[in-house]
This record gives structure tokens, sequence and C-alpha cells, in this order.
């Protein structure tokens, strides 16, 4: 242990040295450590970060809760919308069949929403979306107030003409949002009470962005707009321990009961998993993460190339001292631990700077996003393991040829 730390703290000691001789020559090499570094942990840091915002975002909504559409939430290129244009859209009424059937559902909501026109005395906002939403809808997906209250369950019974308001919508009719509570406004055409304000939440991976709305109960929101025309779904979350897989499976054979079909009609719903959507997520990621450790390994490569000629010329430089080494006995091993050690800290150095530099980047960009860009403790090791590979790859041939020097020539070559 003692002779590890000797060697360790000598091949540190010349490795400064080395720097502090050779400024420019090292510079260069540490560039490409440091650049490398910098790409692969910058888009891992960033990535990451952005992946978990999404990932808490899905996994809010519970990760065993399914929507039942007419659609399926897939896209890309050959998405088949003609085969599903046809199908009939989720009634209001399939909810308490759901909920009688169902052995593993905990909560069932009906959810439909338009746009509109929202008017308030001389101002208006145009192109508005309107939410209609059943009673367990806050269940599934809570909503937290920033002033007022919720819809109450007398409201959602009778479904009494009250609304509520995202706060950029509250900000734009009347400047303080504060003051929305209580205020009468008309959208489409029919009056409401504002009764609460939401808090400013941004939008969410399903679409809902709470700060640009109006919500209401359903049964007020049928009387503003056409439910049929207005993206009808059903949002069912199950017990506690449920899989959205075993959810899924148990609703398509509820579905199918309440729709009447026979064994061999296929199904004329669509049941979105949000444990499918979490899944893909992870997919994308892995792919983008992949992309730019491509373009960081690149950087390496020509960093370890760097590294390794500072070593060939280190070698050169201390051939004598080598031959004088082994002439009073030191071993192979330790002239080869020395120089990879040496690599090895050379390559951490440049591995810092780079991670400094990813570190200024995280600031900045927690900065301009509205979720925090951090280096995980994951993706820091990486980082070092990296360097330190890179360093011992890199001088490895140079420290070999080292430890094989024969010590009379050595001594000789001064």
């Amino acid at each position: 242990m003692r002779k590890t730390l000797y060697i360790l703290g000598s091949s540190l000691r010349l490795t400064m040295q080395e720097l502090r001789v050779n400024k420019l020559r090292t510079a260069l090499s540490l560039i490409g450590i440091s650049f490398g570094i910098f790409c692969i942990i910058g888009v891992l840091a960033t990535v990451n970060s952005l992946e978990t915002n999404i990932q808490n975002q899905i996994n809010s909504l519970g990760t065993n809760t399914v929507y039942i559409d007419k659609w399926v939430y897939t896209g890309g290129p050959d998405y088949p919308w003609w085969k599903f244009i046809n199908r009939p859209v989720p009634k209001f009424d399939e909810v308490n069949f759901i909920k009688q059937r169902s052995q593993l559902a905990k909560n069932v909501a009906f959810e439909m929403n338009t746009r509109l026109n929202v008017e308030y005395d001389s101002y208006a906002l145009e192109d508005v979306n309107i939410f209609g939403v059943s009673e367990e809808e806050n269940d599934i997906q809570p909503i937290t107030m920033a002033y007022g209250r919720y819809f109450s369950g007398a409201e959602f019974a009778y479904g009494s003409p009250v609304t509520i308001i995202g706060y950029n919508n509250a900000e734009n009719l009347f400047y303080d949002p504060s003051l929305a509570v209580g205020k009468e406004v008309k959208i489409g055409g029919k009056k409401a009470t504002i009764i609460g304000v939401i808090k400013k939440t941004g939008t969410n991976m399903m679409g809902l962005d709470y700060d640009q709305c109006f919500m209401m109960p359903y049964r007020f929101a049928r009387q503003v707009f056409n439910e049929r025309t207005s993206s009808p779904k059903i949002i069912v979350n199950g017990k506690a321990g449920v899989s959205g897989d075993a959810l899924a499976n148990e609703l398509e054979g509820v579905m199918r009961s309440i729709h009447k079909l026979g064994p061999k009609v296929e199904d004329d719903f669509a049941l979105n998993k949000i444990s499918s959507f979490s899944d893909r997520v992870s997919s994308l990621f892995t792919s983008i993460n992949i992309g730019g450790c491509a373009i960081g390994i690149l950087s390496l490569i020509v960093g370890a190339f760097g590294i390794a000629n500072i070593m060939f010329v280190t070698v050169k430089e201390r051939t004598a001292i080598i031959g004088l080494k082994k002439a009073i006995g030191a071993r192979k091993r330790s002239i080869l631990s020395e120089f990879l050690l040496e690599a090895a800290i050379i390559c951490v150095m440049g591995g810092i700077i780079g991670l400094l530099l990813v570190y200024i980047l995280t600031v900045v960009l927690s900065k301009a996003f509205s979720f925090p860009v951090f280096i995980s403790a994951g993706i820091f090791t990486l980082a070092i393991s990296i360097c330190i590979i890179i360093g011992i790859l890199a001088g490895f041939i140079p420290a070999f040829n080292a430890s094989r020097l024969d010590p009379v020539v050595a001594i000789r070559s001064k």
C-alpha cells in the first residue's frame, strides 16, 4: 500500500512538472479530453434531467392509468387515422358501466375539451382551451388551487354554471389572478362564475395546459358545447398494486361487453396506457444519448491520441532516468504503473475541466428551463471512469515501451 501511494505521489509530482514545463503541448492534449467529456456528460446530464422531469410528469398521472379513447396515442408518418376515425367516441354513461364491471379500477373520470372564446366586460380571450370534467378527474390528476376552491360534489351533480380558470388566463383577464374569484364570464355565450384559480403549473405530458384553460363540471360543459365533437375520453386508474397491463387487459373485456362486440370483431376503442408513454420516452432519450455520446467519443479519441503523444515524448525525455531506476532495482511493473498513472492523472485533469464546463452549462440551463438540470452521481462517476480508462489505454504502449528499456542503453542515451 505504501509503495502504491509512493508511486502515485511520484507520478502526480512528475505530471505537474510536465504541465509546467510543456504548457502548450499539455494544454492541447487536455482540450481534446475536456471537450470530449463536456460533450458526453453535457448531453447525458441535460437529457437525463429532461427525461427525469418528463417521467415525473407522466408518473404523476399514475403508472397504472389508462386513457380510453377512439384514437391510439401514437404518432409517426404511418399513423392509420382512417382506421380509427369511424369508431364511436366514449360516452359519459360508460363511466358507470366501467365502475360496476371493473374489479381493478379505483377511479373513473370523463373528460372532454374544445376551444371557445371567453368574454369578461369589454375583454375577450379567443380560442381558449375549455375542459369539461367529471367528479373523479381530480382524484386521478389532482389540481392545486392558487386562489378559491375546486368544484363541489353538488356542482358536479347539478351542473352548476361555475368554472375554474388557469393562472395565465386569470392574469390576461384580470391582471391580478387573485381578483378573478367571484367574477362572471361568458364562455361560448353561457355565463359562468369563477370559483377558483389554478396554481401555475405549465403544460403536462398529456397536453393539459392548466395555465391556459378554463375547466367546468361535465353537466354544465355539455350545455356549452357538443360532447361528441369535443374529444371525449374516459380516464381510469387502477387500485394500489394493480399494473397498467393488468388494468388494460380487464378494461378490454369490460369495453367489449359494453360495446357488445362479438369474439371475432375487432376492438372499436383504444386503451392508451401511461406506462407505454413512459417506455416510449425512455426509448427516445436512449437514442438521443447515443447520438450525443458518439460525438463525445470522437473527441475523446482525438484527446487519447494527444495523451499518447505526450507519453511518448515523456518517455523519450526520461529515458536516462528510467535507466537509472531500473539499474537500482526498479521492476518493469513499477515503471509501467508509474507511466500509466501519469497518463490517467492527465486525463482526469482534463475530465475535471470538462465537468466544470458542464456544471456551468447546468446552471445556465436550470435558469432557462422550468426544471433543474443536474449532474447525477452516476454520471459523475461515469465521467471519472471514462477519463481513467482513456488515460490507461492511451498511455499503455508508451508505458510498456518504457518498462522494457534496457537500463544500460537507457543510461547511455543521456
